[in-house]
């Protein structure tokens, strides 16, 4: 085995604010370690510039770390690690989901019953992260030609910079066996763990047509949170993309005409979509901007937005089957069993505003759930942000898909729709 040396997490210090920009504060969840992120975990908005919400200091930021090359390094020393399991600091780290399953059989390494023993993927780099989205102009810009393949070569490899590790997913259904009087459909599991499962019989007859999703499935989602957390005043359903693997039809996103087109691919890293900086400008963006609002018109000012977050809110996606899962399952983490981890920063770099999601490294005690053969009518709810940060409460769930190594090779991929919201009270 050959011990691989992952980079530390080397902050850059913090730059004092002079724009008039939205900036959340540094947020913290008691118990829980500093974020490994940039500028001292604090959002690119503080270096905004003439309005453009940070997202130049980000892009320079993304073209020093590519031309450091630790990145690179990582991968390098991935490629050139002798054959077998590599030993990170987490644990044994394998190249590929087949050599990692192998070795959980050669282990015989066990789950409880409706669970299942797989590999899931990891990123071995404790490192913030930088993603150039696809609508940038970046790329289609020729004066910045040459960035744009710097980036082009990091995006694709992104993914290398991970390793499969064995982990044990039980099954969400059976809740209550693992935590004696809680349900899994219950809002006190949400409060607890992150996740939680909802009854969902939607009326939506087309979830490939955006417009019906909006019109039919949405305000359905949004009478469920209502009816799911008590105390919730308002529900806002603002986007979703729908995941087929074997989808043949048009699948370009089409921002300005609310179409999220369709996901060929499945998010198979673990990962969170938000965290305590994207939480809270998220929600602000769509409150006082619409930016990137599918759903309902909002028509907040700033001052009545500072009121609506100064109680608590909370951002769940929802995932919902088209039909039974068969292969590549929707998969979350309970909160308690990585509250005290730091989340990895990753920047996802727009023209108009700096994205943050969260990647995190391998833990053997991480607590996985799923729902084995999951049906149109079951819906997984996961948590990606709640502005509680007292402890009392789970603050997000993260998640990924995977690969069942107990279905039949035959098995068609997931098709689902996944909806993000925001819940306050």
């Amino acid at each position: 085995m050959n011990q691989v040396k992952v980079p530390e997490n080397n902050m850059v210090g913090v730059t004092e604010s002079v724009s008039s920009a939205y900036v959340p504060p540094f947020q913290l969840t008691a118990g829980q370690p500093a974020p490994i992120a940039a500028n001292g975990g604090l959002s690119y908005m503080s270096f905004d510039r003439d309005g453009d919400a940070g997202t130049a200091a980000a892009m320079e930021a993304a073209l020093r770390q590519v031309a450091e090359g630790e990145g690179q390094a990582v991968i390098d020393m991935i490629d050139n690690a002798p054959p077998g399991p590599i030993e990170t600091r987490w644990g044994l780290g394998f190249r590929s989901y087949a050599e990692c399953l192998e070795y959980i059989r050669a282990n015989n390494i066990e789950a409880p019953e409706g669970g299942v023993a797989l590999p899931l993927r990891y990123t071995v780099y404790e490192q913030p992260s930088y993603s150039i989205v696809s609508s940038n102009a970046i790329w289609r810009d020729p004066a910045h030609a040459a960035e744009a393949k710097m980036f082009r070569k990091e995006e694709q490899e992104i993914g290398r910079r991970g390793l499969y590790f064995p982990q044990i997913l039980r099954d969400a259904r059976r809740m209550e066996e693992y935590y004696p009087g809680l349900s899994p459909t219950s809002s006190a599991c949400m409060d607890k763990l992150g996740v939680s499962l909802a009854h969902c019989e939607s009326k939506c007859q087309n979830f490939y047509d955006a417009a019906e999703v909006e019109r039919v499935f949405y305000p359905e989602i949004e009478k469920l949170l209502l009816d799911f957390f008590p105390g919730a005043t308002d529900a806002l359903v603002y986007n979703h993309d729908v995941f087929d693997k074997d989808y043949q039809g048009a699948v370009k996103e089409d921002q300005d005409n609310k179409n999220p087109g369709v996901n060929t691919f499945y998010a198979n890293i673990v990962h969170n979509d938000l965290n305590d900086n994207s939480g809270r400008v998220r929600c602000r963006e769509l409150l006082t901007k619409n930016l990137r609002n599918f759903g309902r018109t909002q028509h907040y000012t700033e001052a009545e937005a500072d009121a609506k977050m100064s109680r608590r809110f909370m951002s769940i996606n929802l995932a919902k089957p088209m039909e039974t899962v068969r292969q590549n399952p929707f998969v979350l983490c309970a909160w308690p069993s990585f509250a005290d981890q730091p989340y990895i920063t990753n920047y996802r770099i727009y023209d108009d505003r700096v994205g943050e999601t969260t990647r995190f490294t391998y833990r053997p005690n991480h607590e996985w759930y799923w729902l084995p053969q999951q049906t149109s009518t079951e819906v997984s709810m996961l948590k990606c942000y709640d502005s509680v940060t007292d402890g009392s409460v789970s603050r997000w769930s993260f998640h990924s898909a995977c690969i069942d190594p107990t279905a039949p090779e035959d098995a068609p991929c997931r098709k689902n729709v996944v909806v993000r919201s925001f819940i306050f009270f």
